[in-house]
């Protein structure tokens, strides 16, 4: 590839965020660039005294039905297309008083920020760009002799670039640039099509397309053999994406799946009835709890398996104070994730400058609607998230003994975890705390065995005379396709269980559930998670 430059002679701004647009067009001014504008961006550069033709006077048409219709026209669109070296197209230029354009700066009307404010159908619809796009598109595709500029933070390789080239650009800026154009616009549609398909309550649109914007490139990805980069879609859910990191190093692809699965996982805990504490190792809660306050509801969380919590991701629904931050600090740990933290709590952290802190300035909903998507070969699986939450449920009690109110409570906070654990997921519980986690497995009965294990293994290092699973409470995940799992269960202490049902054998369980005096209840609702 020859790195060919092309001069700039004339520009044509038009951008709905004007950050730097005053510096930028001064500086092109400087180097003898004409400036060609729109509305309110030619407003904004004359009135800083800058000389700017508006495109009105280019095209020879006014701005008309209410500025939808402004740079859709041969003179702007020649002036993008034209391929210079071509001597048709430059005759074409001439014959029809098309002059070339070097420089296209555009940024999109703000469709994304629109939507995010809860504006109405036909704000969100107004706030679809449209000139702008195609502006951007035929500029890219052009990019032999045209640079197209469509975010300010690309302003200044522009500008360096003139200064070191006389005026000029290289091919090698003007590709990078069109290929990140594409992408943008790329992104602004994906944007406006699932929007289209939320509104109009369409699960499975003929076409499906996400966007993101790059947040950081990742130092690898799972395995350091792998590159990865971590984007923001448009959806502004509280959680890693839209934290602020106050310390700590970067995060790694890691850290922000394990912090993603925690800060989903604390979501499901109200701030205004309990403190809560979610503990995550690779993907999977090993403690969660309840408690008067965070310190205490983080102590009962870290007993269910203070080994696994070693490295861990720690997330808590309450502001983070300086109790809590003591006491999550005295073990290693990667990340501590909450909604805001005390002075004295930061200072607290910082003393580990490797431990990142983040602050995600409130909590995901866990009732509130949305997209996952996971790759697949050749394909893309999007389903709408698992937004079921068992305070919703009408639970259905289907023993002859009935749950008392505190195995009730519990039952209802082990199912509320269940949920954020892998599948197959066995879930023991005991005043308001996990005791034993079992997750990933093939068999659900392996699922039961692996979690009465973790809970003798705390028993030990605790010095405790019996697991805490006897008098525990039980969720699965899925129904218990045998009596056999919840046997399991049984036989390591728990004494009411929580599932799902719609097992073919659901008369076979609950007759054991029955001849071992267990309650048991129903609640109609599965939480695979795979």
């Amino acid at each position: 590839m020859t790195d060919t430059t092309r001069r700039i002679t004339r520009a044509l701004l038009s951008v709905s965020d004007k950050t730097g647009l005053i510096e930028f067009a001064r500086a092109l001014a400087v180097h003898g660039v004409e400036l060609v504008s729109t509305g309110g961006t030619a407003k904004a550069i004359a009135g800083a005294g800058l000389k700017v033709k508006d495109v009105s006077d280019l095209t020879g048409f006014p701005e008309m039905m209410d500025g939808r219709v402004k740079t859709l026209h041969p003179k702007v669109h020649g002036g993008l297309l034209a391929i210079r070296d071509n001597k048709e197209h430059a005759a074409a230029m001439q014959a029809h008083g098309i002059a070339p354009i070097d420089l296209l700066v555009v940024n999109l009307y703000p469709f994304e920020a629109t939507v995010e404010k809860d504006a109405g159908f036909e704000e969100c619809i107004e706030n679809i760009d449209i000139g702008g796009p195609a502006m951007i598109r035929a500029a890219a595709k052009n990019h032999d002799d045209v640079a197209v500029v469509v975010e300010a933070q690309d302003y200044q390789a522009v500008l360096d670039e003139l200064a070191a080239n006389k005026g000029a650009t290289t091919l090698t800026l003007r590709r990078r640039l069109a290929a990140k154009a594409y992408a943008r616009t790329a992104a602004y549609d994906a944007a406006i099509s699932n929007w289209f398909a939320k509104e109009l309550k369409t699960d499975a649109p003929d076409f499906r397309a996400f966007g993101g914007k790059l947040i950081q490139k990742l130092r690898y990805g799972e395995n350091p053999h792998q590159s990865a980069a971590f984007y923001a879609t448009p959806e502004k859910r509280p959680g890693v994406a839209t934290a602020r990191q106050v310390q700590g190093k970067e995060l790694s692809y890691n850290n922000i799946n394990d912090t993603d699965a925690a800060y989903e996982c604390i979501g499901e805990f109200d701030a205004g009835r309990t403190a809560a504490c979610v503990i995550v190792k690779h993907a999977n809660p090993c403690g969660v709890a309840e408690g008067a306050d965070l310190i205490s509801a983080y102590r009962k969380a870290l007993a269910c398996d203070s080994t696994s919590a070693f490295g861990g991701i720690v997330a808590v629904n309450r502001t983070l104070d300086a109790d809590a931050a003591r006491a999550i600090t005295e073990i290693f740990t990667e990340v501590i994730i909450a909604p805001d933290a005390t002075d004295e709590a930061i200072k607290i952290v910082a003393a580990k400058k490797n431990l990142r802190l983040l602050l995600a300035a409130g909590l995901p909903d866990p009732r509130a609607v949305g997209l996952t998507a996971k790759t697949v070969a050749g394909g893309l699986l999007v389903q709408s998230r698992d937004n079921a939450v068992v305070d919703d449920m009408a639970l259905k009690v289907v023993t002859q003994r009935a749950p008392s109110d505190a195995e009730l409570r519990d039952l209802k906070f082990a199912f509320r975890v269940a949920k954020h654990v892998k599948s197959n997921t066995i879930i023991y519980a005991k005043d308001l705390a996990t005791v034993g986690i079992g997750a990933g497995q093939m068999s659900r009965v392996d699922s039961a065995g692996i979690a009465a294990r973790k809970a003798q293994d705390a028993a030990a290092e605790l010095k405790l005379a019996e697991p805490l699973t006897k008098g525990s409470v039980v969720a699965s995940d899925a129904f218990f396709p045998f009596a056999d799992g919840m046997l399991a269960c049984i036989e390591a202490g728990a004494t009411a269980v929580i599932q799902p049902g719609g097992s073919v054998r659901d008369d076979e369980v609950i007759k054991a559930a029955d001849e071992h005096g267990i309650a048991m209840v129903f609640t109609g609702v599965r939480h695979f998670r795979h």
